[in-house]
């Protein structure tokens, strides 16, 4: 039995659909970890200071990953590993050691440094909060720096382990570091207060990493310290991977930034910005994660192998499955946004308040999943063509632009107060006297719309491909989507004098129903238009994809 489970595990796995439906799946069990994980901090601690802190805590350990990104990306290692690997096992293993032995130096280096400027990164990160409460953030943050060594060895074990498309143990690694964090606040907590809700998260990110090394033991390829290492080599992955660092980097000012500012404000800004941020990445996860992740493996090998007609098929192909699952999920997550917060976050000290807020924020971020989703692929696929620094300009440029976008609206509000009163009548906030923290998710969702329409552009005039099949796919989807969202929400209001809404089970049966003949409505829409995504991704589910043993799938067969 355990053979056969290891021989699962450890199976090789082929094709967009079904790389892509299992990394889905894992995806979906991990989210459902995570809101679980989110259920229980919002019911214990509510959305106030508390967790304004931990979130907070969070962001330097994260700014510490991104540097340790500039040492190897996953984008960059994987086409470089197979090129290596096609050479000889010796040659791929050997460079593994190196790039393992580097990190673990410079990880030394930066968490001894960062151990000691943590206190001066304080005051930038929150300058509202009070000095307790800095202390508190910075005791946190110091012992989290843990979490970016395990999460950064876990980076590049995956690098490997995607490489040989040893896809269903790399699908577990997101599940376990979720099941870390519940420990710590299920068991640690009650022991040591914040603190142990932060060793869980220690643990998490240590189960990330573990749980792949059985894996690299099956293809001999666990890692050794190396006495040689090659800096020119090095400095080549170091130099390709810095653009990729500096878009994540990037990113990272920016939530430093947002949690700055809204530290400022009412005590529970942070968290509420954290819990709608959590909440719209199930679906980029599941979506945009799973069939990007899924992808570019395939892509860098038919790059390198010189085959940029199949390079561009499979490119649009996952394309057109992204717009083809995140546009209903979009409608619905707008439209069932109030029953989706308190099912998953209404328990304890969160308060209607909050779920107002948080509710209004999802829906707002939710607008831009599609096009974050377009982003992760295409900015993937230039990095399997080896060109990093187009779409990394493009992402450092718009995501500057949520700080414009930022104190734009802000400026707006304050000179114009209709429009901030428009903004918060279609949110249904109106009743809400502060609602400040709702600029931020609008930003967002600006700057990535705009993001996902650039790079797209670029990428079609760079590389080429054709967009006839995409544009008549988006209308069959987009008017599904709508139809679906209207019959939801004819639904919410039809039931809405059916069941009890001051019950669990009456907001879930509310949603679940509506979703659910909303859904039903999509589906036979694009049957009715015949749709050819529709009757791909069902031929795809009738198969056992466990069993698929190709490396790619047959281009004649792509969309």
């Amino acid at each position: 039995m355990v053979r056969r489970i290891l021989s699962i595990l450890n199976r090789e796995l082929g094709g967009l659909h079904k790389a892509a439906l299992l990394l889905a799946f894992s995806a979906l069990g991990s989210s459902i970890l995570g809101l679980f994980r989110d259920r229980l901090l919002a019911s214990n601690f509510g959305a106030g200071r508390t967790l304004d802190i931990y979130y907070a805590a969070f962001k330097i350990p994260d700014l510490l990953y991104t540097i340790l990104l500039a040492l190897v990306s996953v984008t960059v290692f994987i086409p470089t590993f197979l090129e290596k690997n096609s050479q000889g096992q010796k040659e791929a293993k050997d460079f593994f050691n190196q790039v393992f032995t580097v990190f673990l130096l410079c990880f030394l280096v930066a968490c001894l440094l960062l151990f000691f400027v943590v206190p001066i990164l304080a005051p930038l990160l929150a300058p509202g909060f009070s000095l307790e409460e800095k202390r508190q953030m910075v005791a946190l943050a110091r012992t989290m720096l843990f979490s970016p060594f395990f999460m950064g060895l876990s980076t590049i074990f995956s690098g490997v382990v995607q490489s040989f498309r040893k896809f269903f143990i790399y699908a577990l690694s997101p599940l376990v570091y979720n099941i870390g964090i519940i420990i710590g606040i299920t068991l640690f907590f009650p022991l040591a207060g914040l603190k142990g809700i932060v060793f869980g998260v220690v643990l998490g990110s240590f189960l990330h990493m573990i749980i792949q090394v059985p894996t690299l033991m099956s293809l001999d390829m666990f890692p050794a310290l190396s006495p040689k290492i090659n800096f020119k080599e090095i400095r080549k992955i170091v130099l390709l991977s810095f653009p990729r660092t500096v878009g994540l980097a990037t990113n990272q000012i920016i939530l430093f930034f947002v949690t700055s500012m809204s530290s400022l404000l009412v005590p529970g800004s942070i968290a509420i910005f954290n819990f709608s941020y959590a909440l719209q990445t199930v679906p980029l996860t599941i979506i945009g994660m799973s069939f990007s992740v899924a992808a570019f493996p395939t892509l860098a090998r038919f790059f390198v192998g010189k085959e940029k007609g199949k390079f561009l098929d499979y490119t649009y192909s996952a394309a057109r499955q992204i717009i083809f699952w995140s546009m209903p999920v979009t409608i619905l997550f707008i439209v069932l946004r109030a029953q989706i917060v308190r099912v998953i976050l209404g328990a304890g000290r969160f308060s209607w308040t909050d779920t107002k807020l948080t509710a209004a924020a999802l829906a707002v971020f939710s607008l831009s999943v599609m096009a974050q989703s377009l982003v992760m692929l295409f900015t993937r696929a230039y990095f399997a063509a080896g060109k990093t620094v187009k779409p990394i300009f493009i992402n450092v440029f718009t995501s500057l632009l949520i700080i414009v976008f930022a104190y734009s609206i802000t400026t707006i509000f304050s000179f114009f107060p209709g429009a901030e009163t428009f903004y918060k009548k279609i949110l249904r906030v109106s009743d809400i006297a502060d609602t400040r923290i709702l600029v931020f998710p609008l930003a967002f969702s600006l700057n990535n719309l705009i993001n996902a329409v650039w790079i797209y552009f670029a990428f079609k005039k760079d590389l080429g491909g054709g967009s006839s099949s995409l544009r008549r796919m988006f209308y069959h989807v987009l008017f599904a989507s709508l139809l679906m969202g209207y019959v939801a929400y004819f639904m919410l209001n039809l039931l809405d004098k059916v069941f009890d809404l001051t019950t669990f089970v009456g907001i879930f049966m509310q949603g679940f129903i509506s979703g659910l003949i909303g859904l039903a409505v999509w589906y036979f829409t694009l049957r009715f238009l015949e749709n050819k995504e529709l009757e791909e991704i069902t031929s795809s589910l009738k198969q056992k994809f466990w069993k698929d043993q190709n490396i790619a799938a047959d281009p004649q067969n792509l969309p």
